[in-house]
């Protein structure tokens, strides 16, 4: 038997689970037709753990896919943590959002199956939110100072700080300033951070706010703590989230500043300086 016959007889085999799980699931969800991301539609889903893709309308009528994530307990929790997010943005209508789903009752940190999409997904150069930040939490007050990249999501899409809050969200009333911030961190769809455990942080228990009847816009509602606290206090907004501390300082990338000057609150330009080199840095997913 010559070795030329033998090669013949034999060949190598690579078994490839991942690459068949990713072909069935691109087929079954190739199937689904995505609706708006409404309260409504999330609440017409099943509380169960799933992967599921998020479509941002083009000009034209298109539905571009944006974002592949994962629920590992519910996905209708999971999805209106970002239908909240999205509403708090700037440069995105909320109703140009659409999503749609698949229910995975396997152990989805094993498979990992939004994974074996978005690796699919980026050879094609789509899913751009799943490398842009947007699923990333508050990085914390070490990384304030930051330059923020010029492609990082919040760059793209920052707060929305003419956002209009009414009585439903915020009743009007005397508030302490520590029970008022409490309140508008809960009303707002971004996040808001406040200096809480300093000494500085008593002027929370001895100053008030009065929030009115009409309704107020998000950069008002800051310019009121602002207002209400003493000299040296001053609200920050960065692109996608808004800080508050007893400190006078300029952020590279701030947008606005507001500071009490004169016995009343002053609302001031930014830096707003953005990284334009670089790739943007990625969290671990934390969906729930």
């Amino acid at each position: 038997m010559t070795e030329d016959h033998v090669s013949k007889a034999s060949a190598e085999f690579k078994l490839s689970i991942t690459r068949a799980l990713a072909d069935q699931l691109l087929e079954k969800l190739a199937n689904l037709d995505p609706v708006p991301l409404t309260s409504d539609n999330l609440e017409a889903l099943q509380p169960r753990p799933g992967i599921y893709e998020l479509f941002l309308n083009g000009g034209d009528g298109s539905k571009e896919r944006v974002y592949v994530g994962k629920a590992s307990k519910e996905l209708p929790s999971r999805l209106d943590k970002h239908r909240r997010k999205l509403s708090g943005r700037a440069h995105i209508n909320l109703t140009d959002v659409h999503f749609q789903c698949l229910y995975v009752d396997e152990d989805l940190e094993a498979a990992a199956p939004e994974k074996m999409l978005i690796n699919r997904y980026r050879a094609a150069g789509v899913v751009p939110w799943n490398t842009n930040g947007f699923g990333n939490n508050d990085p914390g007050r070490k990384r304030d100072h930051s330059l923020v990249k010029a492609k990082h999501f919040d760059a793209l899409y920052p707060a929305n700080l003419d956002l209009i809050l009414d009585g439903a969200t915020l009743p009007p009333g005397e508030y302490t300033i520590k029970r008022y911030l409490k309140a508008v961190k809960t009303a707002l769809p971004f996040n808001l951070r406040y200096e809480e455990r300093t000494a500085s942080a008593k002027d929370y228990t001895q100053h008030k706010v009065e929030v009115p009847e009409e309704p107020l816009t998000a950069r008002e509602l800051i310019a009121l703590a602002i207002d209400a606290l003493p000299e040296g206090w001053q609200a920050t907004a960065l692109p996608g989230y808004v800080i508050l501390y007893y400190e006078s300082d300029d952020y590279e990338s701030a947008r606005y500043l507001w500071r009490k000057q004169d016995g009343r609150a002053h609302e001031l330009a930014g830096k707003n300086l953005r990284d334009e080199d670089g790739e943007v840095e990625e969290e671990e997913s934390n969906d729930e």
